[in-house]
């Protein structure tokens, strides 16, 4: 297969990681579809409140288990509630925007949900303990979110029958479910790792999953330590990732990554702009798009892998979701990395 066919991305492609600023889901959805005409986003707007949080969001999504918001977080509790129905609804609304503003669209386009792992330290059992703390636990959520997806997918092919669904999955906590670092309820102790046998086989089953239905799936973390080859091993197409974050450590899996034709979706672009000096703005670090991606071409060089693959291998995006920032660096900064991306392919050198 030719390097410009190996995703339905295609070269030179640019998205964001999820989440946008603000809670109008009309100008976000907007916004994304005109920016993002390479691989537009179902946007999330997290400052809506509780159900419109990447957690909230995708615990709607989940079938056969409930939770609801308390003091601590999401908890499970025994049927669907107010807060089940608020985030159900807030997706609905997220659909809807998308749905008026991609009317007519041909082409991939991004769903996000929180991922396995980063749910079961997340979501609380009813005794205040993360699911992550019973097996038996986890694996009714990994059927639960299984099937919850299907029905998401179906649900945007429904609505856009052009679209061609791919799933990302959030896993900013899978590092410390490796390792290990997961706070109990007391705060005095930390979870147990979880094999990571058993990390690779759920996330497994949620991508054949997806693959069954010409989904590809893209799994995301900004943490450090990100597990490029468990998450290869795992079926991933793509892995995204703070490219900030990288060390020297990750070279050798990054490298084994792209021969073994996994996508790289790196995050060059602030999530929130730096901090405004007496002789910079605060957007000066949105001036240069070949600058931006200036570390992941000297990457490549590094890795003695072909130029000719990088555009195709290599997907712009911010670092982290633009939640935090102001709509209109967030436009600017998608806008980057639309320019960042375009750069890769014009100059692979």
């Amino acid at each position: 297969m030719s390097e410009t066919s190996r995703f339905s991305w295609g070269p030179a492609a640019a998205t964001g990681v999820g989440s946008m600023p603000g809670g109008d889901a009309r100008e976000a959805a907007r916004t994304v579809m005109g920016t993002l005409e390479a691989l537009p986003h179902l946007p999330e707007l997290p400052a809506r409140g509780p159900g419109a949080d990447m957690i909230g969001r995708t615990a709607g999504m989940l079938v056969e288990l409930y939770a609801r918001v308390e003091p601590s977080g999401w908890r499970l509790g025994d049927r669907p509630g107010r807060d089940t129905a608020r985030a159900r609804s807030w997706l609905g609304e997220d659909l809807d925007a998308l749905e008026e503003f991609a009317q007519g669209y041909a082409g991939p386009l991004k769903v996000s949900a929180v991922g396995p792992w980063t749910l079961a330290a997340s979501l609380e059992r009813r005794n205040g303990e993360a699911m992550l703390g019973d097996p038996g636990a986890c694996r009714d959520l990994v059927a639960s979110l299984g099937e919850g997806l299907r029905s998401h997918l179906a649900e945007l092919r429904r609505r856009l029958p052009g679209a061609e669904p791919v799933l990302q999955l959030d896993e900013p906590s899978l590092t410390a479910v490796l390792l290990g670092r997961v706070p109990t309820a007391s705060g005095y102790r930390t979870h147990r790792a979880v094999d990571r046998a058993v990390v690779e086989g759920a996330l497994r089953e949620l991508t054949e999953r997806a693959g069954a239905a010409g989904v590809p799936v893209v799994v995301h973390s900004c943490a450090p330590d990100v597990p490029f080859a468990l998450l290869r091993r795992a079926g991933a197409t793509g892995v995204s990732f703070d490219f900030s974050l990288v060390t020297e450590r990750d070279f050798d899996a990054l490298g084994e990554a792209v021969e073994g034709g996994t996508a790289l979706f790196a995050g060059v672009v602030p999530a929130v702009p730096p901090a405004a000096s007496s002789t910079q703005p605060a957007s000066a670090g949105l001036s240069d798009p070949a600058g931006s991606v200036m570390g992941v071409r000297s990457l490549w060089r590094r890795l003695g892998l072909s130029p000719e693959s990088l555009a195709a291998s290599v997907v712009v995006t911010p670092a982290c979701g633009l939640a935090g920032a102001s709509p209109e660096y967030a436009r600017r900064a998608l806008a980057h990395c639309v320019s960042a991306a375009r750069s890769l392919a014009d100059d692979p050198e």
